[in-house]
């Protein structure tokens, strides 16, 4: 007969979260349950390296809270195959251990937490659900600072939260003089940059009997398989990439983060998918460590080698994670169900298949593809302005783009997904997220990467058997929606272009356009 509890705690796959005040005490009388969760793999088709990422750090927490004295019970594919979803697992779990109380953390997706909502409200238990204890801003603080359906901007809101948690501010004013030091961060990396690059610091952690489970259950996947998973699963690793990022890439973060490269590899070290990037976004969003934790130590590392490294470096990292990461969250909760249905500009046409295997001649869409395709990981201008901007300007579903970013990204739980994607790189929200649509030519691939150089279309053609896609297709999407976009003076430059194009040029455009629009599947 199995050992009887007075409460069982629920602990999610992206809540191992060891500075929870949960783990202050020790509780014999408290059951901690970490379960593999059948229903977590099939709601979207996963990369492989995200599906054993997860799993191996749920087992690596559960070992942790064990060794520190907690009662834990980490369920695997094998014994939560029998239970249909996750209310079911835990109706047997309550009656298997005699549970009186149940108590979670409030889930950070509306799906999960609708269901364990909705489960407790016929749960005959005493039930009590708990802040993750993660974000700078609590659950019950996002509406101080967001409202449903209004179109909210970064820049207000991060300054807002650079004075409120008095990061880089003296005296009340930000240091360096200046909140954003956004011009500072869009440098292309020259050939003699290339040398610079640092290794990425790798782990290698065995997942090879997570992948057997994940193959003996049919767990459908895609994407490269590693049997040693290069991500940080421990706190104790995750402390170590971001230290190592201190050391190693700090100092050139902000100046190259949007730069890409297709030449910086050989034949014995891959670091063009890095570059100057933390990668610290699985280990944040599984909460293996705090967003407060890294960026004090970027602070305290800068301050420390200052003769090392200028404001503008820090102040980009700390941008995404102070400003961006709490803002898409608060967009997430304050617009969740509809948020998800959104879709303004109409776009309807299926994502490309070589979105699943990386075979097109466009160089920057193969490389972006591919590199995500064996890493599980893309930087954020990789995602935001070379796939996305694909797709933004090709029309496509914005649900099929969610489930492609959501299923294919190591860091990718849909409340900072979906913002991303649907908002911000699609604009599928109609301004929510972005003052404008990220629409851009072939140029800004070309003046941000060295991508085109070595690219079976010609950059600088509009039209032509070989002239890049990306050029017509951004005229042919502007010219669609000039309705909705001309107002905006961020567009007027562009639509006076467009009207100086002769009646001729315009049509061979746009008819260039709906060619390559009725053929994507083969660019």
């Amino acid at each position: 007969m199995a050992k009887t509890y007075q409460t069982l705690r629920l602990i999610l796959g992206d809540q191992l979260n060891a500075s929870h005040s949960w783990y202050k005490t020790i509780n014999d009388s408290t059951l901690y349950v970490i379960a593999e969760l059948h229903q977590e793999t099939s709601y979207v088709k996963h990369h492989v390296q995200k599906v054993c990422a997860f799993f191996a750090a749920m087992q690596e927490f559960s070992h942790a809270l064990k060794k520190a004295g907690h009662h834990v019970v980490h369920l695997t594919l094998d014994d939560t195959l029998p239970h249909e979803d996750l209310p079911a697992l835990l109706g047997a779990l309550f009656e298997k251990y005699a549970i009186e109380t149940f108590e979670y953390q409030l889930p950070d997706e509306y799906r999960l937490r609708t269901q364990l909502s909705d489960f407790c409200a016929y749960c005959k238990l005493s039930t009590r659900g708990y802040e993750t204890e993660h974000f700078y801003l609590s659950d019950s603080e996002l509406t101080t600072y967001f409202s449903a359906g209004k179109k909210h901007r970064l820049e207000a809101f991060y300054r807002k939260m650079r004075v409120r948690f008095n990061i880089l501010m003296n005296n009340g004013q930000p240091a360096g003089g200046e909140w954003n030091f956004d011009t500072s961060n869009r440098n292309k990396l020259k050939q003699k940059d290339l040398s610079h690059i640092p290794e990425p610091l790798v782990f290698a952690n065995d997942v090879s009997d997570i992948f057997s489970r994940v193959k003996k259950h049919q767990i459908s996947t895609f994407g490269t398989y590693e049997s040693k998973c290069l991500w940080p699963i421990t706190r104790q690793q995750a402390k170590a990439l971001l230290f190592s990022f201190c050391e190693t890439q700090l100092s050139k973060f902000g100046f190259f983060q949007d730069a890409m490269t297709c030449k910086a590899d050989d034949m014995y070290v891959k670091k063009q998918w890095s570059l100057y990037h933390s990668r610290l976004s699985f280990a944040m969003n599984s909460k293996i460590i705090s967003p407060k934790f890294v960026v004090d130590t970027v602070i305290a590392y800068f301050h420390q080698h200052e003769d090392e490294i200028d404001i503008a470096q820090v102040e980009g990292f700390i941008r995404q994670i102070v400003g961006w990461r709490e803002f898409v969250r608060g967009i997430y909760w304050l617009n969740m169900p509809r948020y998800g249905q959104l879709n303004t500009l109409a776009a309807k046409r299926d994502l490309p298949v070589w979105f699943w295997h990386g075979e097109t001649k466009m160089n920057c869409q193969k490389h972006a593809v591919k590199q995500s395709l064996d890493y599980a990981y893309a930087h954020h201008i990789q995602r935001l302005m070379v796939t996305g901007n694909f797709c933004l300007i090709a029309g496509i579903e914005p649900s099929q783009v969610d489930a492609w970013y959501l299923g294919i990204y190591i860091d990718a739980i849909e409340w900072v997904e979906m913002p991303n994607t649907r908002g911000m790189s699609q604009f599928a929200d109609g301004g929510i997220v972005g003052s404008k649509a990220y629409a851009a030519s072939g140029n800004y691939i070309n003046k941000m990467s060295d991508y085109c150089s070595s690219c079976h279309y010609e950059i600088k053609s509009i039209t032509g058997h070989n002239a890049c896609p990306l050029n017509s297709l951004y005229w042919h999407f502007m010219h669609e929606h000039e309705q909705q976009f001309s107002a905006n003076p961020r567009n007027r430059m562009v639509y006076a272009t467009w009207r100086k194009k002769s009646p001729e040029q315009q049509t061979e455009i746009l008819q260039h356009a709906s060619g390559l629009l009725g053929n994507l599947d083969k660019l």
